[in-house]
């Protein structure tokens, strides 16, 4: 390959904590130059905690590939200089409090007025409109403002979801919005608004759910590892104590689960358990049923049956274990002088790097930027 898709490509990033910076991180990748703007103090998300050889997991994480400058835009000669150098740009993108970046005067309206040609993407909690547009907006919040913690987990106190998914989502939208409006520039030579919001993001994740109970029998319950509405699909236990989980998804591989795993091939046809939906009916005297069987199995007996039968199966594993599973694919990364294995991007292309960039210090190509681009208010002195 010749190079990366978006080689010559600038972004500036007015960014912090997860959302935006997820975004750019792929832009990066993809061979965008990004400029970070930060605070003098840094982005936040660099005090989540020093995981990474002193550096925040967080920050490692989504912000490989960039440049830092620092510019406190409350000051004239900040905003100035940010100014000058988005008339560089290609991509600008926010994700500041509510009404904070027009505040500041980079205002995405405005910038796109003075810019044609340039891509601007608002990320913001709750939306520009409505009677929450103004309200901040974390992950977990939105978590929980959008339902989306009354469908997950068990029974009995509410548990976040283990992620950002809410920011993840939210940036993972940018990044196709950003794309599009780029493709529609090469047509119609002008640059366009995206906006994205972590509520819309998780709301969207919520379809079936809210289908279910807008349409349906109700919304579904908190079943833990459980599905609600196909069985078997979850987790049982062997003899030996390995817990793992297990899917059933149609009826040629309900039959194949009774002859071949459950070896009781009558049970197919039983009419309690003929199609999914009476499964599901009468789920807990099916998961005891089940449960009877893999109790007097070992793991490797159970494997080996779920296998014959084509059963999708895993295991339940911890974080230690996903570090030493087989599968895992890991990129290296420089930080501060070690090396560290993240994960590599979840989609292979050609133009891969064998490593990842490392993350910039707070303004560590500050000088270099500052030499590059001379606001114009200096330039005229």
């Amino acid at each position: 390959m010749s190079g990366k898709p978006f080689d010559g490509l600038t972004v500036i990033a007015l960014e912090q904590a997860v959302a935006a910076p997820y975004c750019t991180s792929r832009l990066a990748d993809a061979g965008a130059r990004v400029i970070k703007i930060e605070r003098p103090e840094g982005d936040f998300a660099r005090g989540y905690d020093t995981a990474v050889h002193g550096e925040s997991a967080y920050f490692v994480w989504i912000n490989r590939g960039k440049e830092s400058i620092a510019l406190d835009l409350r000051q004239d000669d900040a905003r100035a200089r940010l100014h000058a150098l988005m008339a560089t740009a290609d991509v600008f993108i926010q994700n500041l409090a509510p009404g904070a970046a027009a505040r500041l005067t980079f205002g995405s309206d405005e910038l796109r007025r003075k810019h044609p040609r340039l891509v601007t993407c608002d990320i913001s909690g709750y939306g520009e409109s409505g009677p929450l547009h103004e309200l901040k907006a974390y992950d977990l919040l939105v978590q929980a403002e959008s339902g989306l913690v009354a469908v997950s987990g068990a029974p009995g106190p509410w548990g976040r979801i283990g992620v950002s998914i809410c920011d993840i989502t939210a940036g993972m939208n940018a990044l196709l919005g950003i794309q599009q409006a780029l493709i529609q520039r090469s047509r119609t030579g002008r640059g366009s608004a995206v906006k994205v919001s972590l509520f819309d993001s998780a709301a969207e994740l919520m379809s079936v759910p809210m289908l279910q109970a807008r349409y349906g029998s109700g919304a579904p319950e908190r079943v833990g590892l459980k599905h609600p509405s196909i069985t078997p699909y979850g987790a049982f236990t062997s003899r030996d104590g390995r817990e793992f989980v297990l899917s059933i998804q149609n009826e040629r591989e309900w039959v194949s689960f009774c002859e071949h795993v459950l070896q009781q091939p009558a049970l197919a046809t039983n009419p309690s358990f003929v199609s999914n939906t009476e499964r599901t009916r009468n789920r807990i005297e099916l998961e005891a049923l089940i449960q009877g069987v893999f109790s007097s199995l070992s793991y490797a007996d159970v494997v080996e049956r779920l296998a014959t039968a084509h059963t999708a199966y895993g295991a339940i594993n911890s974080v230690h274990d996903l570090i030493n599973h087989p599968q895992l694919r890991t990129r290296p990364m420089q930080v501060n002088g070690g090396v560290v294995e993240l994960p590599a991007t979840p989609y292979i292309t050609e133009w891969d790097d064998e490593s990842y960039r490392s993350v910039p210090g707070v303004d560590e190509h500050g000088s270099a930027i500052r030499e590059g681009l001379e606001p114009p208010t200096r330039r005229a002195g």
